[in-house]
């Protein structure tokens, strides 16, 4: 994906989602103004190329807009459903799976090399609680999963378009937060992490003011709260906080 915007002080190893514009597509019934990614360049490796071709065919879910998901089908079985909206490198998305095999994972990433790196580590480490769709994340939520059908929502790093005139472009805006509040079950979480201090107050803000959600953090606290043991620290996440960099955990429920 490529942007104009500098990397953030502990920029992750993966891509990055983020919110843009676009022109309607023809036969799209409306114009979409958000998006969850802005696309970057990148090279697929080979290891990556064998591991489309390898585990693509099992992992990997099409988008139809004309067909909503069968969620026990494509996973094999029923249990909690977790939507990640871009993963990057895919690493911390497996490690989560790891530690959390009595969960679903659904990622979303459009990031082709990101992609192939995670179906490598799914294929490497056999995990079994994780499908993907290589699409955008709210064309999904849009059309392939219904209201009150996700028991959590992980966004790790997004990208914090850290120019004044480049906020308009951040993901976390309270339409698309609304959005995500209505696609979440009653009890279900949304989790969201993010390394550039101005963006979490924005993040805390468009949270906060959605009526659908309630803040997990404790009342006498800052709003954020300690980083969930399931979450990995990156290798520039450890870094930046070597530097003294900070990092900021939001966990709010859907009432």
């Amino acid at each position: 994906m490529t942007s104009s915007s500098p990397p953030s002080p502990a920029e992750p190893d993966h891509n990055e989602p983020a919110q843009a514009e676009r022109a309607k597509p023809e036969g799209v019934p409306y114009m979409r103004v958000i998006k969850s990614y802005v696309l970057r360049a990148g090279r697929t490796g080979p290891g990556q190329a064998r591991a489309y071709e390898q585990f693509g065919p099992r992992f990997l879910l099409n988008y139809d807009a004309n067909q909503p998901l069968d969620v026990a089908a494509a996973f094999g079985r029923e249990a909690p459903l977790i939507m990640e909206i871009g993963f990057g490198m895919g690493g911390a998305t497996a490690h989560i799976a790891t530690v959390r095999p009595g969960d679903n994972f659904l990622c979303c990433e459009v990031h082709e090399p990101g992609v192939g790196a995670l179906l490598k580590l799914v294929g490497e480490q056999g995990l079994e609680n994780i499908r993907i769709f290589r699409h955008d994340a709210v064309e999904v939520l849009d059309h392939m999963l219904p209201e009150a059908s996700l028991d959590g929502v992980h966004i790790f790093f997004p990208d914090p378009w850290h120019k004044s005139r480049h906020h308009k472009r951040r993901l976390i805006q309270a339409p698309f937060v609304n959005r995500l509040a209505r696609h979440l079950k009653p009890g279900g979480y949304l989790h969201l992490a993010t390394d550039w201090e101005p963006y979490a107050q924005q993040m805390l803000a468009v949270l906060s003011a959605e009526p659908l959600l309630k803040n997990t953090a404790a009342p006498d606290s800052d709003g954020y709260v300690p980083k969930p043991g399931y979450r990995p620290l990156t290798k520039f996440e450890n870094r930046g906080l070597k530097l003294g960099h900070g990092v900021w955990d939001l966990v709010f429920r859907r009432v």
